[in-house]
C-alpha cells in the first residue's frame, strides 16, 4: 500500500472519524434498542457451553424486563460474546476492535471473598459509567443461586443501571435500611425499610440479639446489631429494581412518587436524593426515546460469538526527517527493542513497517517462539529512513480484524492519516505514540476510536516516556498471569547525571513476580555506564554480567528463574565526561500461574478537556480482581513542555475518591499550565509487610436475600456465597514497586497566568453525624485537594429536602441544638449539612447530608431545656 504524499490531512481525519465512530467501543442506542453490549469470558474459566447459553438466556429475560422497567422504551438489540482463545476453535465469528479489557460485562472466577455475588465495579460520580460488570461462572451455571439473587435476568438489570450511571443500591445488606427512622413515623420502635411498602418480618441473625430476638436499642430507638429483614416471597410492592430486584412483584425503578427521600442509603447521598428513575429519564440516551405506542413487543436479542485466536501486532514507526533531532531515532530503537525482547507475549505474531512519504516493510510477520525470534525482529528497527510500502497486516490471514497497529510518529506530515482509512473500515485496533510537540494532536482520535491506547512522549532525555508507552500496550485478553508487569520505573528521579557522578535507587521484587525479570539499563553515548547491581542476598552484577548492545545504547540482564524476593538496589556511573541521561527498568512477570501479580491500571476521566471543567486521575492497584490497600500512590503529569505536576493520590473516600478503601486511588487535577498534551505515569510502593488484598466494596452489588417468609412460615437461604475464609485472605507479599502508563490527554483553554480561580472547593461525601447522650458529633474528610482552604457553613432542618434545594434558608447552627425544633413525640431527628467556603468566595456544593436520632424512652421524655452540644470531628487528606 503506497501513503499519501504528505496532503492536508484535515479533510481524510473527517471521513476517518466519521466512519470510526459507527465502530467504536461504546454501546450505542440505535433508536430503542442497545447495540454492541461486550460480554467477555476470562481465559481462565474452563469452554463451558452451558454457561454460553446461560449467557443468551440472561440477557434475552433482561431485555424484557428492562423494556417494561422504562415503560417500553428500551431493550438489548444485538450483544457480542467474546470467546477467550483458550476455548478451542469453533465457528465464532473474528472481533474487530472489541478486547477484554473494554467489555462491559466480564465472565471470570472469583478472587478471595468475593463469592458469587454479582457486582458492579464502580467509583464514578452518579451518572457516570461504571468500569464493568462480574459474574462468575458458578452464578451463571448453576441454579441454587437464582433463590438467593433472583433470575439472571433481573439480576442483569440491576448491575446495568449499576454501570450504565452509575446508580447505587438501596443497601448493602438487609440491616442497613433499618439503620434510620423516618419523620413520617411516631411510633418509637416503628422502623422502616427502603421500599415502604414490602411486608416481611425481622429475625436475628447474630449472637447479639436476646434469647434471637429482635431488640431495640434504648439509646437510638434502632434495632440492635444482628437483626435482619426477611421479606414475604409473596409482595404487592412494585419498586424498586436497585433494592429486591429478586422479588417477582418488582418491576420498576424508583420514581418520583415512591422514592424514599429520608433513607441514609447510597443513592440519596450520591445522587442528591433523586430517584432512580428521574436520573435515567434525564439522561442522553432517553432524551429522545419515547415509548411505544402499540402493543408490540421488541424482538429478541441477536448473539455475535467473537473468537481472537493469533495476536497479530504491526509496528508502524516513523522515521523521516522529523526523528532526526533529539536523539529520537535511537530513544525510538530502545522502546521498540525494550517492547520485542521483554513486553509482548510469546506465540504473538510481529511485523515492523517504516514510514516516511512512503513505507518500507522492514519485517514480514514473525511467530515469537522463542528469543532468538524476539532478538531477530529487534534486529529490523530502523537506523534511517527508507523507502517502498505495502500494508504488513493483510498476510496473516487475509483480513486485519482484530490486529493491532502499534503507531510511532512525531505527525509533521499528515498524509500519514490517509494510509489508515482501510485498516479503520477493516476493524484493525490503533495504539498511537505521538513523539514530540509538533505531531498531530489529530493522531489519538485513531486509537480512541479503534479501541487502543494513545500514548505521549516529550523530547525530554531525562524522561522514559517512549518505553512507558510501549510497556503499557498489553494484550488486553483478562490474562493477568501472562502480562509482563513492569515492576519500577525510576528514571524520573535524577536522570541526568554528570561525569563521574552515579545515582542509586532500589527495586522492590514482590512474591507475585519473579519470572521472566529483566534490568535495563539505557544511556546516550557510545560507552555503557557503570552498573552495579545488588540482590537481596548481596550478591553482585556489573557491566560483563549484563548483554550490551553499543549500538542501541542498551545493556541487559535477565535473572534466571524466579528472582529472588525483596529490595535489589543498583546504581549506574556515567563515565562519560559530559552529561547524559542514564534510565534503569525493571520488568518481571507472574512467579505462579494460580497467583495474580499485583497490577495498576491509570487513566484519567477524560482524553479531551477544557480547562474550565474538572478533571480527575486514577490508578486502581489490585491483584486480580481484588483491591490493594494502604499504598503510595504518585501521579506524574508531564505538559509538552515545562515541568511536571507530581500529585500525591488516595484512596480515603473524600473529594475526587467515591468509594473508600476500593483500591482506586484518584485526585482532581487542577494545575494545567499550558495547552496542548499531557502525559500520565503512576509510581506505586508498598514498604516490607503484609499487604491483605480486601474483596472489592461492595456498593453497588445484587443484594443477598437471607430468606423469604413463605404461607407464614420463614425459609432460610444458605449462607452468602464466599470462596475461601477471611484467615485465608491475608496474603504475604511483601513491599512492592510498580510503575504504569496511564497514556496520554489533551487541554485546550488553559489561560495565561496569573488568572482567575474558577475551581470551587470539592464537595465533601462522607458528612456523618451521631448522637452520643446529649451530644452530636458530626465527622466528615477534607478533600485535600488544592482548594480545600477556607471555612465551612454547617445548616440543619427537619427535612433533607430543605437542605438540599434552600441551603441559604435553613437554620445556620451556632452549635447549639433545642430538640424540640425537631422532635416527633419522643425522637429527635436532625438533618445536617455543610458547605465549604474558601478565600475567593467559592463555595462547595451542598455535602452530602446526615441525619442524627435521639431516641428518648416515653418514660423519660423531657425537651423543656434541653441542648445539644456539638463535638466536630474530621480529617484532613494529605
Amino acid at each position: 500500500m503506497r501513503c499519501g504524499d504528505g496532503a492536508p490531512a484535515a479533510g481524510w481525519l473527517l471521513t476517518l472519524l466519521t466512519l470510526a465512530a459507527a465502530r467504536g467501543t461504546a454501546v450505542l442506542l440505535q433508536g430503542d434498542g442497545y447495540d454492541g453490549l461486550l460480554i467477555a469470558i476470562n481465559p481462565q474459566v474452563p469452554e463451558d457451553q452451558k454457561l454460553l447459553a446461560n449467557i443468551k438466556e440472561m440477557i434475552t429475560e433482561a431485555s424484557f424486563y428492562l423494556f417494561n422497567a422504562t415503560q417500553r422504551r428500551v431493550y438489548f438489540q444485538n450483544i457480542k460474546i467474546l470467546i477467550p482463545a483458550t476455548w478451542k476453535a469453533n465457528s465464532y465469528g473474528k472481533p474487530k476492535h472489541d478486547s477484554y479489557e473494554k467489555a462491559e460485562v466480564i465472565v471470570a472466577a472469583p478472587y478471595w471473598k468475593h463469592g458469587d455475588e454479582p457486582y458492579t465495579l464502580q467509583y464514578g460520580e452518579c451518572g457516570n459509567m461504571g468500569k464493568y460488570i462480574h459474574f462468575t461462572p458458578n452464578f451463571l451455571v448453576n441454579d441454587y443461586l437464582i433463590d438467593v439473587y433472583g433470575s439472571r435476568g433481573r439480576v442483569f438489570v440491576h448491575e446495568r443501571y449499576n454501570n450504565e450511571k452509575p446508580f447505587y443500591n438501596w443497601t448493602k445488606s438487609t440491616t442497613l435500611c433499618m439503620e434510620y427512622i423516618s419523620t413520617k413515623n411516631t411510633s418509637s420502635n416503628t422502623l422502616i425499610v427502603c421500599a415502604s411498602d414490602l411486608t416481611g418480618i425481622y429475625i436475628c441473625e447474630k449472637k447479639s440479639c436476646t434469647e434471637g430476638n429482635c431488640v431495640i436499642n434504648q439509646l437510638t430507638g434502632l434495632f440492635k446489631e444482628g437483626c435482619a429483614f426477611i421479606p414475604e416471597r409473596t409482595q404487592t410492592a412494585k419498586s424498586s429494581i436497585m433494592y429486591m430486584q429478586s422479588l417477582s412483584s418488582v418491576v420498576e425503578f424508583c420514581n418520583e412518587g415512591n422514592h424514599n427521600r429520608e433513607a441514609p442509603n447510597l443513592q440519596n447521598r450520591m445522587c442528591d436524593y433523586r430517584s432512580t428513575w428521574d436520573v435515567i429519564i434525564s439522561s442522553m440516551d432517553f432524551n429522545n426515546t419515547l415509548p411505544r405506542t402499540d402493543a408490540s413487543l421488541p424482538p429478541p436479542p441477536t448473539f455475535s460469538l467473537l473468537q481472537k485466536r493469533d495476536r497479530v501486532i504491526c509496528l508502524v514507526l516513523e522515521v523521516s526527517h522529523s526523528m532526526n533531532g533529539d536523539d529520537r531515532i535511537n530513544r525510538l530503537r530502545q522502546a521498540a527493542e525494550f517492547y520485542l525482547l521483554q513486553v509482548v507475549e510469546d506465540n504473538s505474531y510481529v511485523g515492523i513497517v517504516t514510514f516516511n512519504n512512503e513505507g518500507e516493510i522492514r519485517s514480514q510477520l514473525h511467530q515469537i517462539v522463542n528469543k532468538h525470534v524476539r532478538k531477530q525482529l529487534a534486529s529490523y528497527l530502523p537506523t534511517a529512513a527508507p523507502s517502498g510500502g505495502t500494508n504488513i497486516c493483510v498476510e496473516q490471514d487475509g483480513n486485519i480484524y482484530g490486529s493491532e497497529i502499534i503507531l510511532l510518529t512525531a505527525g509533521e506530515d499528515g498524509g500519514i492519516i490517509e494510509c489508515f482509512s482501510n485498516v479503520i473500515n477493516s476493524g484493525s485496533i490503533i495504539h498511537t505514540i505521538a513523539l514530540g510537540p509538533s505531531a498531530a494532536k489529530e493522531v489519538e482520535q485513531l486509537a480512541h476510536e479503534t479501541g487502543g491506547l494513545a500514548c505521549f512522549a516529550s523530547d525530554r532525555l531525562d524522561s522514559n516516556d517512549l518505553i512507558d508507552g510501549f510497556s503499557a500496550i498489553s494484550t488486553g485478553n483478562g490474562d493477568t498471569f501472562s502480562h509482563s508487569i513492569q515492576a519500577c520505573l525510576v528514571t524520573s528521579f535524577n536522570a541526568l547525571v554528570s561525569y563521574y557522578k552515579q545515582f542509586s535507587r532500589t527495586v522492590t521484587i514482590d512474591s507475585t513476580v519473579g519470572k521472566d525479570t529483566f534490568f535495563v539499563v539505557t544511556w546516550q553515548t557510545a560507552e555503557p555506564p557503570r552498573i552495579t547491581l545488588l540482590d537481596p542476598s548481596g550478591k553482585s552484577y556489573t557491566n560483563k554480567d549484563f548483554e550490551v548492545n553499543t549500538v542501541s545504547q542498551v545493556a541487559r540482564l535477565q535473572i534466571l528463574g524466579i528472582a529472588e524476593v525483596g529490595e535489589w538496589t543498583y546504581a549506574l556511573m556515567n563515565t562519560h565526561l559530559s552529561l547524559q541521561a542514564l534510565t534503569m527498568t525493571v520488568t518481571s512477570r507472574a512467579a505462579n500461574s494460580n497467583i495474580p501479580a499485583i497490577n495498576v491500571k491509570a487513566h484519567v476521566s477524560s482524553d479531551r478537556n477544557e480547562y474550565s471543567r474538572s478533571m480527575v486521575v486514577y490508578a486502581q492497584v489490585s491483584q486480580g480482581l481484588s483491591p490493594i490497600l494502604g499504598a503510595n500512590v504518585t501521579a506524574i503529569i508531564k505538559p509538552e513542555t515545562g515541568d511536571p505536576l507530581i500529585l500525591e493520590l488516595l484512596d480515603n473516600g473524600a473529594g475526587s475518591d467515591i468509594v473508600k478503601n476500593d483500591g482506586v486511588y484518584s485526585r482532581y487535577i487542577y494545575s494545567f499550565s499550558e495547552n496542548g498534551r499531557y502525559n500520565l505515569k503512576v509510581h506505586v510502593q508498598r514498604a516490607n509487610k503484609t499487604v491483605r488484598p480486601h474483596p472489592t466494596v461492595p456498593w453497588s452489588h445484587s443484594m443477598y436475600i437471607p430468606g423469604y417468609v413463605e404461607n407464614g412460615k420463614i425459609q432460610m437461604n444458605p449462607p452468602r456465597p464466599s470462596v475461601i475464609n477471611n484467615e485465608d485472605i491475608q496474603t504475604r507479599v511483601g513491599g512492592f514497586s510498580r510503575t504504569a502508563s496511564g497514556g496520554s490527554f489533551i487541554m485546550s483553554a488553559v489561560p495565561t497566568r496569573p488568572h482567575t480561580d474558577v475551581f470551587p472547593p470539592c464537595k465533601i461525601i462522607d458528612f456523618h453525624a451521631r448522637t452520643a447522650n446529649d451530644v452530636i458529633i458530626l465527622s466528615w474528610t477534607a478533600s485535600g485537594d488544592d482548594l480545600d482552604q477556607g471555612q465551612a457553613e454547617i445548616r440543619t432542618s427537619e427535612s433533607p429536602l430543605e437542605l438540599r434545594d434552600n441551603f441559604d434558608k435553613t437554620m445556620l447552627e451556632i452549635f447549639v441544638f433545642k430538640p424540640e425544633a425537631f422532635a416527633t413525640e419522643n425522637i429527635t431527628i436532625i438533618y445536617v449539612a455543610i458547605r465549604v467556603i474558601e478565600k475567593a468566595s467559592l463555595h462547595s456544593d451542598v455535602s452530602n447530608i446526615a441525619q442524627a436520632v435521639k431516641f428518648v424512652p416515653p418514660m423519660d421524655y423531657l425537651t423543656d431545656n434541653v441542648k445539644y452540644t456539638v463535638l466536630i470531628v474530621f480529617s484532613k487528606a494529605t
